[in-house]
């Protein structure tokens, strides 16, 4: 499946979220997450499935100042 991750495509055989962070070696619960825009809880990751296409966004806090 074809899935756009912070901008670049991959071609990945992850079906959920998670699969998807493991896949591409993202850990850590204090990464915020979003699919296709809507924001997906840590919680959620496992049980948010992917589709071909998806837009996914994977930040890290930043302090500013």
């Amino acid at each position: 499946m074809e899935l756009t991750v912070n901008g670049e495509r991959h071609d990945v055989a992850a079906s959920t979220l998670a699969d998807l962070m493991d896949a591409l070696d993202y850990r850590g619960e204090w990464l915020a997450t979003a699919v296709n825009g809507e924001l997906v809880k840590a919680s959620r990751r496992s049980e948010r499935f992917l589709q071909d296409g998806d837009r996914i966004e994977i930040l890290s806090p930043m302090k500013g100042g």
